[in-house]
């Protein structure tokens, strides 16, 4: 049977912590601060862990 190829896309927005969870960006993060908060603003820097159900999948988006 032949090798389970990465999703590229998946892998350029998601990474795998040491335990195995995976990690994402937050959106709204990019540009237009002018109205944002900086309590916002920092919030919004922090990685968001990806709820389990979700992580299943993309797991095997992943190859993992």
């Amino acid at each position: 049977m032949p090798k389970q190829k990465t999703h590229k896309g998946t892998a350029k927005r998601v990474r795998v912590t040491g335990t195995g969870k995976l990690m994402r960006e937050q959106a709204n993060n990019q540009h237009k601060f002018e109205h944002k908060s900086g309590q916002r603003r920092r919030r919004l820097d922090q990685d968001q862990v990806i709820s389990p159900s979700d992580a299943k999948n993309l797991k095997k988006l992943l190859g993992i």
